[in-house]
């Protein structure tokens, strides 16, 4: 059985979708899409119908470059006013060998989850710090030992209820069932993590459109997180206010012409800009770069500055992501704000190597994990649907993901 994963990152910006074949404990794309989001703003959704015309333009494409139907998904809510609470759970093992399998894991983290108060919140997720075994402590994965009480430590992650339900209902009115929800601060971490990241303390900071959103973690579990509102949409507005051109082409500008860090930008380097009076004019790229420089400063200075309200702690890390990260030279400026032990990460999955993908690739990683800690199997793709995919390469041949068995697609 293939298994196949799609996730969804509802933006500000852009609603960004992929859908992931895991083989072989790897990662494979197999459609990518984002298209603009309306109805959405600083990751709420202010317009319900606006919301939903875009969320089915986006499904509509992927489902197009799949042909097939998207019927599941992964979807991620916005975390604001998010709580993260340590809970505790015990139970006891029944089975007459005392041996732990995944219906205990399961059982153990319920435990813990109703022991905690939930003050009108509502649970996205819960993750395992460490499981006990008997007197056996500080277990990853308790499955197979043998024991009569199972223990757990973890952090619940709770958001008010309009957060999840909005969401929710929004898929739900496209007839989609959301299989799991997350947060992008866990999905940032499990796609641009390394081995050594799960043993240290450290941040991701995810420069999105509207909002800059910090999270903190302690041995690869998310302990807190903030969100700032300002991220690259000021650079447009800054640009737009200077120059005095539409905010279409001051986004188009900073995307295509300026870079993050005026260190190797040039002044004889120029592009044409019409003003909103019509009058064309002459920008030096200098000059641009300048004005995107003064707004990343103030971005990351202030999440440096939010960093160190979340934690007195030194940190081992600081990855910035988030499709404002994709500028050129961006690394420059993160250096010079947050220092060398500050890198910018870098999403290596083929087809998607554009980091504003980084929250979507890694909610699908985050669930397989949860997937394999209570040794469950699971795809969003039946068997007879796969199927039927199969039979599609030859009609359809060119938009099919069968064109090479499984084939890789994306689109912008």
């Amino acid at each position: 059985m293939k298994h196949i994963y799609t996730s969804v990152d509802i933006g500000s910006d852009t609603i960004k979708i992929v859908v992931c074949e895991l083989l072989k404990n790897k990662l494979n794309l197999l459609a990518a899409s984002s298209v603009k989001s309306k109805g959405i703003k600083k990751g709420l959704i202010t317009n319900f119908e606006e919301a939903q015309s875009s969320l089915r333009l986006a499904i509509s494409k992927i489902e197009d470059m799949l042909g097939a139907k998207i019927a599941h998904a992964i979807v991620s809510v916005p975390s604001y006013f998010a709580d993260y609470s340590m809970i505790k759970g015990s139970i006891n093992v029944l089975t007459d060998d005392h041996i732990i399998v995944g219906k205990d894991v399961d059982k153990v983290i319920e435990s813990a989850i109703a022991s905690h108060e939930l003050s009108g919140k509502s649970i996205i997720t819960t993750v395992p710090i460490d499981f006990s075994v008997d007197n056996e402590e500080r277990i990853l994965d308790p499955k197979g030992l043998n024991g009569e009480i199972l223990s757990m430590r973890g952090i619940m992650v709770t958001t008010p209820k309009k957060n999840l339900y909005s969401v929710l209902n929004l898929f739900d009115s496209l007839g989609i069932e959301v299989d799991d929800v997350s947060i992008n601060g866990i999905g940032d971490y499990y796609s641009l993590k390394n081995d050594n990241m799960d043993a240290l303390v450290g941040s991701i900071v995810n420069v999105g459109s509207e909002t800059t959103t910090i999270s903190l973690f302690n041995k690869g579990v998310i302990v807190k997180s903030s969100i700032l509102q300002n991220g690259g949409k000021n650079i447009d507005n800054d640009l737009s206010y200077i120059y005095k051109i539409p905010l279409d082409d001051a986004c188009e500008m900073k995307e295509k012409f300026t870079l993050a860090h005026k260190k190797n930008a040039s002044v004889n380097d120029v592009c044409m800009v019409t003003t909103t009076s019509g009058k064309t004019r002459k920008v030096n790229q200098y000059e641009a770069s300048e004005v995107v420089m003064a707004r990343l400063e103030q971005i990351l200075n202030s999440a440096k500055k939010e960093i160190s309200a979340l934690t007195n702690r030194k940190l081992d890390y600081i990855i910035l992501t988030g499709g404002t990260s994709n500028m050129t030279h961006f690394n420059y400026i993160v250096d010079d704000v947050l220092g060398k032990s500050a890198t910018v990460g870098s999403i290596k999955l083929i087809g998607v190597r554009n980091n504003k993908y980084s929250s979507a690739i890694g909610n699908i990683l985050y669930f397989v994990s949860r997937l394999r800690l209570n040794g469950s199997s699971y795809t969003m793709f039946k068997k007879n649907e796969i199927e039927e995919l199969g039979s599609n390469r030859t009609s359809n041949s060119n938009d099919s993901m069968l064109s090479k068995v499984f084939g890789y697609f994306f689109g912008e």
